[in-house]
């Protein structure tokens, strides 16, 4: 979460944990979707796409303090649901702005990158979008239907294949836990199903966090979800890893809400990364409760 330039910002502003470095921008305020039934991140927010005009006034604002900046993250939830000009209007200004930019990244939901037509992921590559940032969540057709998350395994498939062959890069960010101890089993069988199918350049798991007010919280409270462990956990991780098929993609479990940091470039560190995860189960060396965090 981002709490800088207040008077700038619209709401806290959450970003990847390899965009610490990063100046952020809101190019929407909210998600364009936000029904999942795990995340309160933009709960207070009501959606909409900024004007490029106050695009641009904020990057007057900032830019003085940024004026080095090798990279810009285009908040908030899938702002790659703007409008494909409108986006490379964003990316112009940014790249006229910032004579050392290297690199603009941004999320983007399912629904938002099966809508795109290729040859416009194209075009925003070759105007200078580097990454897009995508959440599965899960591969389970079941965990996915009880989430809201509003696509099936088949729309995750698509939608990274698409990226991927715009030249984008992809990052897809999945959930340990999110199916609960129920549907553990079928949680990881198809993350590391539709992750693979995917192939993506870099992928992350974040752990299922229970935050206050969120549908998925009462329904561990209402007995209906019961919540893995820290031991659960690691142990679905591992499932998904031994189940993965991937040509070179960049492995990390080092968001906050995790119990313990993991990574490796797959598949040449498979073995590194599960010892990883076995040694975690061993010393039970797990983050504590308090210090998981958004």
């Amino acid at each position: 979460m981002v709490t800088m330039f207040p008077d700038i910002y619209e709401g806290a502003v959450y970003r990847p944990p390899s965009e610490a470095g990063s100046l952020i921008i809101q190019a929407t305020i909210g998600c364009s979707w936000n029904r999942c039934t795990f995340c309160t991140m933009f709960s207070e927010k009501e959606f909409r796409v900024r004007s490029i005009e106050e695009i641009s006034n904020d990057m007057d604002k900032v830019l003085p303090f940024y004026r080095d900046a090798r990279r810009v993250f285009l908040a908030d939830g899938n702002g790659l649901c703007m409008d494909t000009d409108d986006l490379i209007e964003v990316l112009s200004m940014l790249y006229g702005k910032l004579p050392e930019l290297e690199r603009v990244s941004i999320y983007g939901g399912p629904l938002d990158v099966l809508d795109k037509r290729e040859r416009d992921l194209k075009r925003l590559k070759e105007e200078g979008l580097s990454m897009v940032y995508f959440g599965l969540e899960s591969g389970s057709k079941e965990v996915l239907k009880r989430v809201k998350k509003g696509a099936t395994p088949e729309m995750m498939i698509e939608a990274g294949e698409k990226v991927k062959g715009s030249g984008l890069l992809f990052s897809s960010i999945f959930i340990l836990g999110l199916g609960g101890k129920e549907l553990s089993e079928d949680h990881a069988r198809g993350t590391a199903r539709v992750l693979s199918g995917q192939d993506p350049d870099y992928a992350a798991a974040l752990t299922l966090l229970l935050e206050p007010g969120a549908p998925i919280t009462k329904e561990v409270e209402e007995g209906r979800l019961t919540p893995l462990s820290p031991d659960g956990a690691l142990r679905e991780l591992r499932s998904i890893v031994e189940g993965l098929t991937l040509s070179n993609c960049v492995f990390r479990v080092n968001h906050a809400s995790n119990y313990a940091p993991i990574g490796g470039t797959l598949p040449g560190d498979k073995e590194r990364v599960l010892m990883q995860i076995d040694a975690a189960m061993g010393t039970r060396g797990f983050r504590p409760e308090g210090f998981r965090r958004l």
